[in-house]
């Protein structure tokens, strides 16, 4: 009786651990049944196009995970690329935030500073959040701070924007020249 009650007890604690390992693989992962297509072959296609597949060819090379380094991201890249003309102050890619130093233009006495906070890594006009500061200073100690709302945040989101997808389609473009052509048996698709 006593075996009984171990083997079951010793397969049941197996079966739970198994479950718990197999669970935070991230087998499953949500996806948006109208962004996919019905048909199994486009859907496939589609697969093989985004990297989501696996190739024979590629069994024996010791390629790694993917991982979102600041090279590979590119709202993080296009932000770098658009506030090149300042001097940054604080840039970290793993708290997500690039704030600049305080600069001006010209000689006077008004001095900006900017402050990107990235909110996600997909590009979208919410993943970002831009904060702009201007200190005017009357005298070398006096100095008053004040937070902009203004265009100039909407024209530095929509410029990131427009520079993280320039940089996406130039990288989708280089990977699938590097994954070579799709090859399905019996399908051909260009």
């Amino acid at each position: 009786m006593s075996k009984f009650i171990i083997s079951k007890i010793t397969s049941l604690s197996v079966s739970l651990i198994l479950i718990f390992i197999l669970n935070s693989c991230g087998i499953y992962k949500y996806s948006d049944a109208r962004k996919n297509p019905t048909n199994a072959n486009e859907r496939v296609k589609k697969n093989m196009e985004e990297g989501k597949g696996f190739r024979l060819s590629n069994l024996g090379s010791k390629r790694g995970g993917d991982f979102q380094f600041a090279s590979a991201n590119p709202m993080w890249r296009a932000a770098l690329s658009k506030l090149s003309f300042a001097p940054l102050n604080n840039v970290d890619y793993a708290g997500g935030i690039i704030v600049t130093d305080w600069f001006s233009e010209g000689d006077t006495n008004d001095q900006v500073k900017i402050t990107i906070r990235f909110l996600t890594n997909e590009i979208r006009s919410d993943a970002i959040d831009i904060i702009i500061h201007k200190k005017v200073c009357k005298e070398m100690n006096s100095c008053k701070i004040n937070k902009i709302e203004s265009n100039l945040n909407s024209q530095i989101r929509l410029a990131i924007l427009k520079k993280a997808s320039q940089i996406k389609t130039k990288d989708d473009v280089i990977a699938k020249e590097k994954r070579g052509p799709i090859r399905l048996p019996g399908k051909s698709w260009k």
